[in-house]
């Protein structure tokens, strides 16, 4: 089992970074594809960005390519998501997953989830 608790959210103006953390605990964080989802207020949950487990698949969302970074650190069991150039569109909570696999896009390919950190970008 694997327990996801996120960080570094926050309020910032339009144009500016941010960076998410996602600390797992558990042994299996190695073997687990990660991902970062948001959800807007009455809005679907949506895919952002997903890892593979050694780091050498990236996928991103349209909305947030060279925008986003994704990346891991395995030694650390932490993913980080790296956002630059903030828009008030990506205000959203944003959520971090551990899966096995499959299709990284989708939320049912992901078994664990954070509780989720907010992301509010002023205009």
């Amino acid at each position: 089992q694997v327990q996801l608790v996120e960080s570094g959210g926050g309020l910032v103006q339009a144009g500016g970074s941010l960076r998410l953390s996602c600390a797992a605990s558990g042994r299996t964080f190695s073997s687990s594809v990660m991902g970062w989802f948001r959800q807007a207020p009455g809005k679907e949950r949506e895919f952002v960005a997903a890892i593979s487990r050694s780091g050498s698949m990236l996928f991103y969302a349209d909305s947030v390519k060279g925008r986003f970074t994704i990346s891991r650190d395995n030694a650390k069991n932490t993913v980080y998501l790296q956002m630059n150039s903030l828009k008030p569109e990506d205000t959203a909570v944003y959520y971090c997953a551990a899966g096995s696999g499959g299709n990284y896009y989708a939320t049912y390919a992901y078994a664990y989830w954070g509780q989720g950190t907010q992301v509010t970008v002023s205009s």
